[in-house]
């Protein structure tokens, strides 16, 4: 499989997954100049900005391995963003989550993790 289409293997995963835990999904692949959401969606009362991870094997590590604190800053930055472009009413309450996907080399989901507000602190 090419990395995009493990990447859309990952999403299409993450979504379901998401759904079947009461996530609302808002947006896909919501695109600004600072780079791209995954996942927004809406999960209780919060506005959840969901980073999906996909990797087959296990050679790279865990999927969720490869989210740097470089990422993490950027991740801040791009719900920043989306916060005040696109939010029409603030949300009192948000988080990022990530979903770490570990697919088969044929693309068949080995292993599904959800991590809860896994990037904290200020923008």
């Amino acid at each position: 499989m090419k990395r995009k289409e493990i990447g859309a293997v990952g999403e299409e995963a993450a979504r379901k997954f998401l759904k079947k835990r009461g996530y609302k999904i808002l947006e896909t692949n919501f695109r600004c100049p600072l780079g791209e959401i995954d996942i927004v969606a809406r999960h209780r009362k919060e506005l959840v900005f969901v980073e999906v991870r996909s990797r087959t094997g296990g050679e790279l590590g865990e999927p969720e391995e490869s989210i740097t604190s470089k990422k993490m800053r950027k991740l801040r930055k791009l719900a920043d963003f989306y916060l005040k472009t696109r939010a029409s009413k603030p949300p009192q309450s948000w988080r990022i989550d990530v979903v770490a996907v570990r697919l088969s080399p044929e693309g068949e989901v080995l292993d599904l993790k959800l991590i809860e507000s896994a990037v904290e602190g200020e923008v």
